[in-house]
């Protein structure tokens, strides 16, 4: 009686942070997928896909990431298709949306702890609107779904049928908001993702589209439609929409100007396809993870942009990965000030906090730290260059999903690693550090006394 009393004292005081219960849901997402992957309904061959594979799409498919050892219409029946796109969905949204909207529906009322849930999940820190945008991001997506997926279809509808118009139009609108990068284009060219549209500027705008209101954000979305003005927007806001104006453009440039008479990627276009397809790939490349070209095609210095756009990523709050463009911003404005000589970080006529700088400082460090040791291990361990497996490491981190055709090579010991990359570049740098190795931080009690060292 005593032990059966004190194992439920103990149970009582397991208490799980928000920021726990979302890595732990997410895992179980990915680990309830895998299985229902592995069901031999779920491959067109209807022969089990075996669960390493199928734990690898899984993940891929709820971290939003894109990465595949098969290409999706090839390997995965219409079965297993739904699947990955419920995945997709859930990861890209996050479970708690899906959950709240049942809330909202059933007319419950939401509490202090769901609350909690839904601010982490949508990485925002203001618990007294958090219901309102709860809502404005169910409502948002949605609707911006819906459009593109119409869209799609209508573009569709003449040349493959109704059924298969539909079907395509809801999975790549979906995938595209969520920027996930699945596709599922293989009957007509397996393997290819979106190049088999490069020149069709509907399909490939209204997936830019798509790629670029899923990575914004939702709290920009909320704030863009409730104040439309810039002055009343908030510095956050204008940053966000600032700084992915500037990343579309300067990588649309970047890619026009080095690959334009490279014959593996834009050379064999004509102009206006060149510059449709630079703008594609310098959206795409941030999180979305489609490719209207053989990524392996580029020239190292064109791997090298994608790369750098690919840590970046989108922003936080949304369906996107990366080191998010405000922090990347912030880092930028630090070190600005500090080359100027000035120890505070401003922008806008207001001071950016300093713990601030060093959590953007942090990220940005970690993520290039586990970009750089991923890039050694695969090429370590799998038959692919050090810039072919470092451009595996940085998609896997950022969600991208982009590869320049080594996924299907990857060893074991790389395929493991690339599923723990996405993982934690879907849930957080700081979500999963914070929440299983900071729950219960101690106090400092005293500080050393402080020494001058040379820097630089």
């Amino acid at each position: 009686m005593r032990i059966k009393r004190a194992f439920f004292r103990t149970k009582s005081r397991l208490k799980l942070s928000p920021m726990q219960i979302i890595a732990i849901m997410f895992a179980l997402i990915i680990l309830i997928g895998s299985l229902l992957l592995t069901l031999p309904a779920a491959s067109r061959s209807g022969e089990s896909c075996g669960f390493l594979d199928a734990l690898f799409t899984a993940t891929s498919a709820t971290c939003v990431t894109g990465l595949v050892r098969f290409d999706t219409w090839t390997q995965w029946s219409g079965f297993g298709q739904m699947i990955i796109l419920g995945l997709i969905e859930l990861g890209g949204l996050g479970f708690m949306t899906v959950a709240s909207f049942f809330v909202f529906m059933l007319r419950r009322r939401v509490g202090l702890k769901q609350r909690m849930l839904m601010a982490q999940a949508l990485n925002v820190s203001d618990m007294e609107s958090i219901v309102r945008l709860q809502k404005w991001v169910l409502i948002g997506s949605i609707c911006i779904q819906l459009t593109g997926a119409m869209i799609l279809f209508l573009r569709f509808l003449p040349e493959f049928g109704l059924q298969r118009s539909i079907f395509w139009g809801v999975f790549h609108a979906v995938s595209a908001f969520c920027n996930a990068g699945f596709d599922i284009f293989g009957s007509v060219a397996p393997g290819t993702s979106v190049a088999v549209f490069n020149t069709d500027p509907v399909v490939c705008i209204t997936l830019m589209a798509l790629v670029v209101v899923g990575g914004l954000g939702f709290f920009v979305w909320e704030e863009v439609v409730r104040l439309h003005s810039w002055k009343k927007f908030s510095v956050y806001t204008k940053l966000v929409l600032l700084m992915t104006a500037a990343l579309i453009l300067g990588g649309a440039l970047s890619f026009c100007v080095l690959e334009w008479n490279n014959p593996a990627t834009l050379g064999p276009m004509t102009p206006a396809q060149k510059i449709l397809n630079g703008f594609f790939q310098s959206v795409t490349v941030r999180t979305a993870g489609f490719a209207s070209f053989d990524q392996a095609g580029l020239t190292e210095a064109g791997k090298a942009i994608t790369m750098c756009l690919m840590l970046v990523g989108g922003s936080s709050g949304s369906t996107a990965g990366g080191v998010k463009t405000v922090t990347m911003v912030v880092l930028l404005l630090f070190l600005w000030s500090r080359m100027r000589g000035k120890t505070m970080v401003c922008v806008f006529k207001r001071t950016i906090p300093d713990n601030q700088v060093m959590d953007a400082m942090t990220i940005v460090s970690v993520l290039m730290g586990l970009a750089l040791f991923g890039g050694i291990f695969i090429s370590a361990t799998s038959p692919v260059s050090f810039t072919d497996g470092l451009y595996e490491a940085v998609s896997a981190l950022a969600t991208v999903g982009l590869t320049a055709g080594v996924t299907p090579v990857l060893s074991v010991p790389a395929q493991i690693l690339i599923m723990i990359y996405m993982y934690f570049g879907r849930v957080g740098v700081l979500t999963i550090s914070l929440g299983f190795l900071m729950g219960n931080k101690a106090k400092e009690r005293y500080q050393y006394a402080h020494t001058n060292l040379l820097i630089g």
